[in-house]
């Protein structure tokens, strides 16, 4: 009989001892392997699922690579391209909310859940590539890929864990490395191929997350995945993980750090457009330091997992949160000066801007009992998302009035943040 709460991390190493008669959530055991053999296993695991995540996350900012084409075909201002980039966000929020609200995240496995949605999200992709002719059109097709998307990236991390508990935060790292990537490659592709038709740019976005589907359908869970026996729907009990004082830490904090980045991606063209003034504007040249501003971030997500393992997830996150909100507090200032100042600022930005991401939600998956990591993840990513909404629609309206101004709106983010995850700092490195 299980006396206390155990964290994803005990379960993966294999300290449980669970009655399987016993009422109530029973956890699935495995048997495991010879500590050589399941490291090399799980470390190529790792490396399989991080690809997956590069190529069916590169769904998510796929229209926004060919924003210059649709801004002129469609006649778009800053606001519409908010309109655009919330569709997305919108619909992730819907997938989440449903997915951790009836707590399939957590009942179903994983990997089948991951193949079924990178398929949809690339289908709905698809269709916008070839039959949007509008805003209208394209809002609601884009909707779907965000619906899809709530079965990428959470299970992703998922994913992960049924495979190496116990380096969740260096996995972690790598996963939102590669959601970074995948985020700017649309960038790359533009700056790269600068003729190449916007259509056949979304549309390999799409190639690339059914190859997804089929690399984690081969690969599929790990030897530690959990999932409760139960097939009862408890509509909402996935939100008792917000009385786990550490969870709540880490979720508010990520809240934070949330309220910024995804503010700030959207933003990164124009804020590159403000630097390049008087220095070539050309669409290839902004889309090339857009893609660099916006990956070199996938290099503080890796930095930042190293780190953590000697100071801790707490002061890795609270380091990159704290850096990130001192870019917002001076950029405004920063944008008065040269071009190679304010480029210098935005790589700083980009690089601690998502550095933070994996720690908080290796935090997250450390505080939750194992059998809700899914839920507990998905929820956190659903409520976090909702937040870079608003943050999207309040940044993207105001631009055009507030100008280089605009990162001071983001800058309440990174500061609630800090100040709700000082409890987490109280943890030694594992």
């Amino acid at each position: 009989m299980v006396t206390r709460r155990e964290t994803a991390f005990e379960v993966g190493l294999g300290t449980l001892d669970h009655n399987k008669n016993q009422a109530g959530p029973v956890l699935e055991t495995h048997t495991l392997e010879a500590p050589e053999a399941s490291s090399f296993k799980a470390s190529r695991a790792i490396l399989t699922i991080a690809m997956a995540q590069l190529f069916g996350t590169s769904l998510w900012f796929s229209a926004n690579g060919a924003m210059h084409e649709l801004q002129r075909a469609w006649n778009l201002g800053a606001f519409d391209i908010g309109i655009l980039t919330n569709a997305v966000q919108i619909g992730f929020i819907l997938g989440t909310l449903i997915s951790a609200l009836t707590g399939m995240a957590d009942k179903y496995s994983a990997a089948r859940l991951f193949c079924y949605c990178a398929v949809a999200g690339a289908v709905f992709n698809g269709l916008f590539a070839v039959f949007s002719d509008g805003v209208v059109s394209a809002v609601i097709l884009r909707l779907g890929v965000g619906i899809a998307l709530a079965g990428i990236y959470p299970l992703g991390m998922k994913l992960l864990v049924t495979w190496a508990p116990d380096r969740a935060a260096q996995s972690l790292a790598l996963l939102v490395a590669m959601l970074t990537l995948g985020t700017s490659s649309t960038h790359a592709l533009r700056a790269y191929l600068p003729d190449l038709d916007y259509q056949l740019l979304v549309l390999a976005s799409s190639v690339l997350a059914l190859l997804a589907s089929v690399m984690v359908g081969l690969l599929g869970e790990g030897p530690h995945a959990r999932r409760k026996a139960s097939a009862i729907i408890e509509l909402g009990a996935v939100l008792g993980v917000f009385r786990i004082r550490r969870f709540r830490a880490a979720a508010l904090g990520y809240f934070g750090h949330m309220w910024e980045l995804y503010a700030f991606w959207t933003l990164t063209p124009l804020l590159v457009l403000h630097a390049l003034q008087g220095a070539g504007d050309a669409p290839g040249r902004i889309a090339l330091w857009s893609f660099v501003v916006i990956a070199v971030g996938a290099i503080g997500c890796v930095v930042g997992g190293r780190l953590s393992r000697y100071v801790g997830s707490g002061y890795v996150a609270f380091i990159a949160l704290a850096v990130s909100g001192a870019m917002c507090l001076v950029y405004p200032f920063v944008a008065q000066l040269g071009t190679e100042i304010q480029l210098m600022v935005l790589l700083i930005w980009g690089m601690a801007v998502v550095a933070d991401s994996p720690q908080f939600s290796a935090l997250s998956v450390q505080a939750c009992p194992a059998d809700q990591v899914g839920g507990a993840l998905t929820i956190q990513n659903s409520l976090g998302f909702f937040i870079s909404a608003c943050a999207i629609f309040a940044t993207t309206g105001l631009y055009e009035l507030m100008a280089s101004n605009v990162s001071w709106l983001l800058l309440p983010g990174p500061v609630l943040g800090l100040l709700a995850m000082r409890p987490l700092l109280s943890r030694k490195p594992g």
